[in-house]
């Protein structure tokens, strides 16, 4: 069985360590730098701004795991691809013409990702699911770090893998949210493939070593 692909969200890092942080990273087991980009208009928090992903993404030696929490992502799409997204996830309830969003990510080399909040439908990407390549499934409600996970979660992960096997799709799975060593072998097992950690890594008193720990238990 293989192990899955762990992104550190560098919202919960040091921001006064900022390159040590990413050296952490890049040292470590971890596969992807995850980025959530906040607006506190379409969540309730700001995050960081370009200044912060372009020093990221010049001391990242992984992929970019760009996740918009905004209203209208559109506007914004070329300045993260610019900056070095590998992966782009916007939301799907921040996007009027969904289809077009993706089409327009994918355009420019770069794998689109459709996020949902922990309480949006799997079933509604039904039509889109074989033209994703990730989808994210937010596991605590966006906004903040350190939340507790939703329990909910598992049997949403179900219903995702379900979808696209139902429809020979090769869409990754990602959770978002609340991931820890009591629960992420859990979330592998129900196929998710791609786990998002932040606290759990950023405040460990050993982080490769957490990061180690959620790869391989």
């Amino acid at each position: 069985m293989l192990a899955p692909l762990i992104a550190p969200s560098i919202l919960a890092a040091d921001f006064g360590l900022l390159k040590q942080e990413c050296d952490m990273v890049n040292e470590s087991a971890a596969d992807w730098f995850h980025l959530d980009i906040m607006d506190g208009v379409f969540v309730p928090n700001l995050s960081f701004g370009t200044p912060v992903v372009k020093s990221i993404a010049k001391a990242a030696k992984k992929p970019l795991d760009i996740h918009l929490m905004m209203i209208d992502p559109d506007r914004y799409l070329d300045l993260f691809i610019d900056l070095g997204a590998r992966f782009l996830t916007v939301h799907y309830e921040a996007c009027t013409h969904l289809n077009r969003t993706i089409n327009y990510i994918q355009s420019k080399d770069v794998q689109a990702g459709v996020a949902l909040n922990p309480h949006t439908n799997v079933s509604l990407l039904e039509d889109l699911i074989t033209e994703i390549d990730l989808v994210c499934l937010m596991s605590v409600n966006p906004g903040f770090g350190g939340q507790k996970f939703i329990e909910s979660t598992y049997q949403k992960v179900k219903q995702t893998k379900s979808l696209i096997e139902k429809h020979h799709a090769s869409t990754l799975i990602e959770i978002d949210g609340g991931v820890n060593d009591q629960n992420a072998k859990k979330l592998y097992v129900e196929g998710a493939d791609v786990l998002v950690a932040g606290s759990h890594i950023f405040s460990s008193s050993d982080p490769q070593k957490t990061i180690k720990q959620l790869k391989y238990d």
